[in-house]
């Protein structure tokens, strides 16, 4: 038969597991300071005025009137009534533009990352935050947009058409006029 070895179990010290557990809590706080830091920047949008009905998508286009601002206040940019394709905006106006819906008003703050980075443009320096002030009027889907674009496309050619065929038909205007103007007025040779 096989001998079996007993080694008495020491006693724990006291106050050691109390360390142990602070050792844990150390370890899972460093783990998610580092979690937390390696977390992709994301856009913040305060609602100053809340709106109502859906959101855009980034399909959209949207009707806004907006200020944007540097951190130190500065205003880079600034419009009434702009229409703006979220398609084609910097990455974190268009992550906030899908959060707001119509007839409100919003502030957003754009880290550097989601804004122009480390190119920077026009007046706006290289890794800046930016900050805008935003009123989203209204929006559309693109296809309607380009449907009624398509549809006064139509309604200009009818009218030049029409306005071709109106000529065409009195050449010097009502009768009695020449080509200048009522007759009897001055025309210039």
């Amino acid at each position: 038969m096989t001998e079996i070895t007993r080694v008495p179990l020491q006693p724990v010290a006291k106050g050691a597991v109390a360390k142990i557990w602070i050792g844990v809590a150390a370890i899972a706080l460093a783990a998610a300071g580092i979690a937390y830091a390696s977390l992709p920047p994301a856009v913040h949008v305060e609602t100053i005025k809340a709106g109502s009905g859906e959101s855009p998508t980034m399909d959209d286009v949207v009707l806004i009137n907006y200020k944007g601002t540097l951190a130190d206040g500065k205003v880079f940019d600034e419009q009434k009534n702009a229409p703006m394709a979220l398609a084609e905006v910097i990455p974190g106006f268009g992550k906030a533009m899908v959060k707001m819906q119509r007839g409100g008003k919003y502030e957003v703050e754009i880290p550097a990352e989601l804004g122009y980075g480390a190119k920077g443009a026009g007046p706006i320096p290289p890794n800046s935050n930016l900050k805008f002030e935003i009123e989203l009027i209204d929006f559309k889907s693109r296809a309607e947009i380009e449907q009624q674009q398509r549809i006064l496309q139509q309604l200009q050619q009818m009218q030049a058409q029409q306005g071709g065929a109106a000529g065409a038909a009195m050449p010097g205007g009502p009768a009695g006029e020449m080509p200048g103007g009522p007759a009897g007025a001055p025309v210039q040779p």
